[in-house]
């Protein structure tokens, strides 16, 4: 295969407009992923009046029920994105979870507001495998990091728009109404996706890659990636960044409606759109350090740059849920997002580039299969659960201990991170060191 200074012919066609169309669009069918999985986020406290609900009921359908069939359908998903046409299969999905997400203002109870939340689940399930296969293939490794990094964009101004869009809509015409304007515009999207971006040809950017055009298994997947300790660490401390996460953000507006006293519409149009700011800043940013510590010290820097980012963030965070003065917390949290969101990117490019060239897509779903069941499927029901535990000692301050008690698991994913960059340092090592006995 040519390398990446004598691209094949294929390659031109994405150099450079039609590359960068292809990573837009990808970002913005992740950015509605998000707007339609963290929607319920801003709506919570209204969906709780409104169908009599607890917080361990809210925690299910932010998490568990979109959490088991997203992870579960990943697998199969990314096996068929591996072998098929990606491009068709994220513009599919994206129709099927955006119809979802607008059923979802249908709901008369639980149980269908839990089938519409199902849905939207099993439509994601077909997005982010296939497009970090595609990234990868359109991106080289020095150069990567920064692509993944502009698509995960999509989860911070996904959820900030949703929160935007959301709180506005919700706040002057119900919160089903919020559910159908952030649902289905998405349908457009997944049009505009399935006429304009191409296929791109797999291992596109990448230096060396074999001549094997044998299609992988799944069993190929699963062998490979737990074979490779760094992956592994990298898995977990992903995964335990996201169950954190995703418990934070799932309550997050609640938290500040009953410990703040902020409304719906002080958080659609002051926090929100402060805090899509400052995760975009951090997200291309860390992007560009990572790329910049990959040409200078090697790839494995990437996973300590996440590290000491996370390390800073930490105690800004727990600053957030010890706060009594709202000015105080809110500005905790502004500066401890700038830190503890710059690892999405990174992470991505990071098993993507240690991935088989053939097993990108199933990798990818590997890691979300295992990040959002532990992840998303537990993280806000277990802080939905921690708090209602601790209402009849704390009553409506049991959200802020609950979400403080998770926050504080942080540094168990700093030491995963950490150990990934011991590995992937030693493993650059060894490589450089049979590179310079074969050329002796």
């Amino acid at each position: 295969m040519s390398s990446p200074t004598h691209l094949p012919e294929v390659e031109a066609t994405f150099v450079p407009k039609r590359r960068a169309l292809t990573l837009l669009l990808l970002t913005f069918a992740y950015f509605f992923s998000y707007m339609d999985r963290q929607i319920l986020a801003i709506l919570n406290e209204d969906i709780i009046r409104d169908l009599h609900l607890s917080d361990a009921q809210m925690g299910i359908l932010g998490g568990m029920a979109f959490a088991i069939f997203y992870a579960g359908l990943g697998i199969p998903v990314a096996w068929l994105a591996d072998r098929g046409n990606r491009v068709r299969i994220i513009a599919g999905a994206l129709a099927i979870w955006s119809a979802f997400t607008a059923l979802g203002g249908l709901a008369g109870n639980f149980w269908q507001l839990l089938g519409a939340r199902i849905g939207v689940g099993i439509g994601e399930a077909g997005s982010s495998p296939p497009s970090h296969s595609i990234i990868a293939d359109l991106y080289p490794p020095d150069k990567r990091a920064s692509a993944m990094s502009i698509y995960s964009l999509g989860v911070g101004l996904g959820a900030a728009f949703g929160t935007i869009i959301g709180g506005v809509v919700a706040t002057y015409y119900g919160w089903r109404v919020a559910m159908y304007v952030i649902g289905l515009p998405g349908l457009l999207l997944a049009g505009i996706i399935w006429a304009v971006v191409p296929e791109p040809k797999r291992g596109l950017s990448d230096a060396q890659i074999a001549m094997d055009t044998a299609r992988p298994s799944l069993t190929d997947g699963f062998t490979t990636l737990f074979a490779n300790r760094a992956a592994l660490h990298l898995v977990a401390g992903f995964t335990l960044t996201s169950m954190i996460g995703y418990g934070l953000t799932a309550f997050g507006p609640s938290f500040m409606q009953r410990s703040f006293g902020f409304t719906k519409l002080d958080i659609a149009l002051k926090v929100a759109p402060a805090g899509a700011i400052i995760v975009a800043v951090a997200a291309i940013a860390s992007g560009r350090i990572a790329d910049r510590l990959t040409r200078r010290y090697g790839q494995y820097s990437q996973s300590f740059m996440v590290a000491v980012f996370k390390t800073i963030g930490l105690p800004l965070t727990l600053c957030v849920y010890t706060a009594t003065n709202p000015t105080f917390g809110v500005g905790a949290y502004f500066l401890s997002i700038l830190f503890s969101t710059a690892y999405l990117g990174v992470t991505f490019a990071l098993i993507q580039s240690e991935a088989p060239v053939r097993l990108r897509a199933t990798w990818a779903a590997i890691t979300l299969l295992v990040n959002n069941m532990i992840g998303l499927g537990l993280g806000p029901f277990l802080v939905g659960m921690l708090s209602d535990s601790l209402k009849p000692i704390y009553g409506a301050e049991s959200l802020r201990y609950s979400m403080f008690v998770f926050a504080a698991i942080t540094p168990w994913a700093i030491f995963h991170y950490w150990r990934a960059g011991v590995l992937l340092k030693r493993k650059a090592i060894e490589r450089k060191a049979a590179q310079d006995a074969a050329a002796a």
